[in-house]
C-alpha cells in the first residue's frame, strides 16, 4: 500500500505547479514537493518523515480518480 501512495503522489505531483497551492484530495499541492526526490527518477530515496506525513494525510481513494489525466 505504501509503494501504491508513493505513485499516486507521483502522479499528482507533476501537475503541480510550484508557485500555485491547491488543496486537493486532504492535502496541499504544495506538501507533495516533500515528497517529489521518493516518487521521481531511476534510484530515488527512501521517503522522509515529512513525506509520510503527507503521504498519510493524504485520501488516497480521492487522488486515484486523477490518474488517467496525467502523464
Amino acid at each position: 500500500i505504501i509503494l501504491l501512495q508513493f505513485a499516486v503522489l507521483a502522479i499528482v505531483l507533476t501537475m503541480v505547479k510550484e508557485a500555485t497551492s491547491i488543496p486537493i484530495c486532504n492535502i496541499d499541492t504544495n506538501d507533495l514537493e516533500k515528497c517529489r526526490a521518493a516518487v521521481t527518477g531511476n534510484n530515488p530515496p527512501a521517503p522522509g518523515p515529512d513525506c509520510c506525513a503527507v503521504a498519510r494525510s493524504a485520501n488516497l481513494q480521492c487522488l486515484c480518480p486523477y490518474k488517467p489525466y496525467l502523464s
